[in-house]
């Protein structure tokens, strides 16, 4: 008697996870043939599925044609992201008040960086915020950048990526709020969560200045809480 063969139906579906699980642990993404040849499967059949799971915003495609995991995986491992805000969270609060400046917890998510937490100062008179969920594209801004250092080497890096990445910060000035100092840290990279960093944004120069290493401790802490 011959093997039961999975229903077309269970093997789409196992496929299809199998898709989003090689897409998610991929550190720069895959791309639709990498996918296929992953699967062993027709180069058709990896693009329906990616763009089923695309639908559904479990990964999501970027310029350079490679798909990464999306914000709407958090749905389903939600958590990873509570892990990775619980344990950002008290260090970001405790920087803020100090620095009397907005820190926020950015993430990549796809050619965007999303603010996954925000923290303001509760003493500041007058801080810069912005809310949670609030997103800019990743190659702008100092949290854009520091998210790309915590990236592999891409093929065409920008200089200030491969500089950030060496230094351990990117620091830019009025590139998303006009006028707007912006210092941001990369996290180093742990298994199973999405590259992210610690923002500080101000109008102040001083401050942006005098934060950069109590940033780069910030960081410290919170890679230590996540190790």
């Amino acid at each position: 008697m011959s093997e039961a063969r999975p229903a077309p139906g269970s093997q789409t579906l196992a496929r299809g996870l199998r898709a989003l699980e090689l897409v998610a642990r991929a550190n720069d993404g895959m791309t639709t043939q990498e996918v296929a040849d992953a699967l062993e499967v027709h180069r058709s059949i990896a693009t329906r599925l990616l763009a089923t799971l695309a639908d559904f915003k479990l990964v999501v495609r970027g310029s350079d044609n490679r798909f990464r995991a999306a914000t709407g995986l958090a749905a389903l491992a939600s958590n990873i992201h509570t892990t990775l805000i619980g344990s950002a969270e008290p260090v970001m609060r405790e920087l803020a008040e100090k620095v009397g400046a907005t820190i926020s917890l950015l993430v990549a998510e796809g050619e965007e960086a999303v603010a996954m937490a925000v923290v303001s100062p509760s003493q500041s008179s007058y801080h810069l915020a912005f809310r949670t969920g609030s997103r800019h594209p990743i190659d702008r801004a100092a949290g854009g950048i520091a998210l790309l250092a915590a990236m592999p080497h891409r093929p065409g890096e920008a200089s200030r990526v491969t500089e950030a990445r060496e230094r351990g910060y990117a620091a830019t000035m009025g590139e998303v709020e006009p006028g707007a100092y912006g210092v941001a840290v990369p996290l180093p990279p742990v298994p199973g969560m999405p590259p992210a960093c610690l923002n500080l944004i101000t109008h102040r120069a001083e401050v942006a200045e005098e934060a950069t290493p109590l940033l780069l401790r910030a960081a410290e802490q919170v890679s230590e809480k996540l190790a």
